[in-house]
């Protein structure tokens, strides 16, 4: 699936993310943000647009209502940072630690995470769209009561993940892996998975396999 990047400037000048504190608005844009700490925050309603993020830390910030367009993270950590109510749109987030990151009731719009942490992540009641998970770590994250449309999980590491509630019918999780998940047997139909994955809800849903 292709899937639109972030459009992002080539030319960007560095600021300190520190800075969005004295704009008009909560907001950074065309700028590059690169090694900075931003943990324990409380900054909603802010917003990204067209940046690159390197190297940073936002450690339990609350991020949420935040708007995020045409931005790319690389390497850092949002672990157990609030961004719920989010609406985010061409991002990409790449060797990103984002475990225990709330995004609930969020919106997400052409949206890549590659080789990411995603454990424990909450996602649930939000709505996905041309979102593709690469290489990615989602063990135990909740993706209860979760719209999806035009979403692939590309060699991800599911197990224990939520899907409650969420149809999964054209989502491909074949080349996926997990020892469990939470989702019911009506939210599988059309989901694609692989000859082994079937053997694995079929023992999950309590069916005995005879040669």
């Amino acid at each position: 699936m292709k899937i639109d990047s972030p459009k992002i400037a080539k030319q960007l000048p560095a600021r300190n993310f520190s800075d969005i504190f004295y704009e008009e608005d909560p907001q950074l844009e065309m700028c590059e943000v690169i090694d900075c700490d931003f943990d324990n925050q409380v900054l909603p309603k802010a917003r990204l647009t067209n940046m690159v993020v390197k190297n940073c830390r936002f450690h339990n910030t609350d991020f949420s209502k935040i708007d995020i367009t045409d931005v790319r993270f690389d390497k850092c950590d949002f672990s157990n940072a609030n961004l719920s109510n989010a609406a985010i749109h061409r991002a990409s987030f790449h060797n990103c630690k984002l475990l225990g990151v709330d995004f609930t009731e969020s919106r997400f719009g052409n949206v890549r995470f590659d080789n990411t942490l995603l454990n424990m992540a909450a996602f649930g009641n939000s709505k996905l769209e041309k979102v593709i998970f690469q290489e990615t770590s989602l063990t135990s994250s909740d993706f209860y009561d979760c719209t999806f449309k035009k979403v692939e999980f590309q060699s991800c590491n599911l197990n224990e993940a939520n899907f409650e509630q969420t149809s999964l019918n054209g989502i491909d999780i074949s080349t996926s892996t997990f020892d469990t998940l939470l989702v019911a047997a009506e939210d599988l139909k059309g989901c694609k998975v692989s000859a082994y994955q079937a053997l694995q809800f079929a023992s999950l849903f309590g069916l005995i396999i005879k040669d």
